[in-house]
């Protein structure tokens, strides 16, 4: 079947891997400059799940979880020529329907421009910011 139709999928084999780094690589404002080997390892180590159209990939998300207790969802994107048509929305409901995400304890995210779409899913700002801590290194310092 062809036309409008998306499809979501976990298999990690179907990634078009070079999308994913040409987009958060030149695209993104979460991974501008992140090199290809940071992104392979990345994908290895969390649960993808690709948006396709006609077997081509035209979005993005991973979470990175111990699937018991807490995640991060990451590096969530739709490519441009595809926004619109809620598909940002709907990569978002299959991750949070996902079977190995449930019952977590603490679910997190960053966004500078996307709080309307998470806050629909429950997430918030959190509640004691001050509790967080961070080491943030930039690629180019790497």
């Amino acid at each position: 079947m062809t036309g409008d139709v998306y499809e979501i999928s976990t298999d990690v084999t179907r990634l078009d891997r070079a999308l994913i780094h040409r987009f958060l690589h030149d695209d993104s404002y979460w991974a501008t400059g992140v090199p290809r080997e940071v992104v392979d390892r990345a994908i290895d180590n969390s649960l993808c799940f690709g948006l396709y159209r006609d077997g081509a990939q035209v979005g993005f998300a991973r979470v990175v979880s111990d699937r018991a207790a807490i995640a991060y969802l990451a590096d969530v994107f739709v490519l441009e020529e595809h926004r619109g048509r809620g598909l940002g929305k709907r990569l978002i409901e299959t991750v949070m329907a996902h079977p190995d995400l449930q019952g977590l304890r603490r679910f997190f995210l960053g966004t500078a421009d996307a709080h309307a779409l998470y806050e629909q899913f429950g997430f918030r700002p959190l509640a004691e910011p001050g509790r967080m801590m961070e080491i943030a290194v930039p690629y180019e310092s790497r």
